[in-house]
């Protein structure tokens, strides 16, 4: 058993630290909210008051935050999670931000004697509570390999990615293809639609043929084909639109600093920008659908 230190108890936080706690580990968390820390509670956990007394005493500390800026606050200002945790402690982030300050803070860890990955994952909030996520790892080996017995806790796919920032690097890249072919399938089921063929006849041929991608076959964004999507439950999300768009930004400054040529990534990051500024930040992101069809 690892005392274990959890900052940021969330949508994806409260559960992966709950399934932490089911595998046997002393789980002490630390949250804004105190609904999240009372959710913590009620799984076996314990809270803390402050992020630095939540880590005062770990061996492991995961963080789940909601922007780089955040990150680095947490981590390196005086008197946060570097300054607060034993020497030596593992961190794993879990947080989704930008490349450069992921490699930033775990150099400044490892300066400071700590061992650190970044670990963002995906699966959104099912795959949180169902302990299914995939973790996209960037970091030492030896800092993976302590972590992975963590991580396997939390998800079911554990992919070393190369070094730090390689997690983050990963996660962007994957979130841009996601993005992109959500578009291209409602795009695809709008233009059936007018052209006047059933959208399950749609779907039975493209997911048998050349158009077969996650996002037709697994999150189908109409309502019929997949029963699980969330179109059939209008749209409340998995993955929010707001989290798309900012996955989708991150790719982009990513974009201009390697100087990669991403222009269908641009694109879909512009009309995901106009879908979450006409108030659909809280829907799933495949209700981009409703956008291109002009409803």
């Amino acid at each position: 058993m690892a005392r274990i230190g959890f900052v940021g108890l969330g949508n994806m936080g409260g559960p992966m630290a709950a399934n932490l706690v089911k595998g046997g580990h002393a789980v002490t968390g630390f949250d804004l909210s105190d609904a999240a820390l009372a959710r913590l509670e009620e799984a076996g956990g314990a809270r803390a008051g402050s992020a630095a007394a939540a880590v005062n005493d770990a061996e492991v500390v995961v963080t789940m935050l909601p922007e780089g800026r955040h990150v680095e606050a947490v981590y390196l200002a005086d008197g946060g999670l570097a300054d607060a945790a034993p020497a030596g402690t593992l961190f794993i982030d879990s947080s989704t931000i930008e490349v450069a300050t992921a490699r930033r803070v775990i150099a400044a860890m490892e300066a400071r004697g700590h061992a650190m990955v970044d670990a963002p994952v995906s699966g959104g909030t099912g795959g949180a509570t169902a302990g299914t996520l995939t973790f996209m790892v960037g970091g030492a080996e030896a800092a993976f390999e302590r972590a992975r017995p963590v991580l396997e806790l939390m998800g079911r796919t554990i992919v070393h990615a190369g070094g730090p920032g390689n997690g983050q690097a990963a996660k962007i890249c994957n979130n841009m293809v996601l993005g992109i072919s959500m578009i291209a399938v409602s795009e695809a089921f709008v233009l059936a639609e007018k052209l006047g063929l059933d959208a399950q006849k749609l779907f039975d041929i493209a997911s048998k043929s050349s158009g077969q991608c996650w996002s037709l076959t697994t999150y189908c964004p109409v309502p019929g084909p997949v029963p699980t999507s969330p179109a059939n439950r209008d749209y409340a999300p998995g993955f929010t639109a707001a989290m798309m768009l900012k996955d989708l930004k991150l790719a982009q400054d990513a974009a201009g600093t390697a100087g990669a040529a991403t222009p269908l990534g641009a694109e879909a990051a512009q009309l995901y920008r106009l879908f979450v500024q006409s108030g659909n930040a809280s829907l799933d992101f495949s209700g981009i659908v409703r956008m291109l069809r002009g409803s």
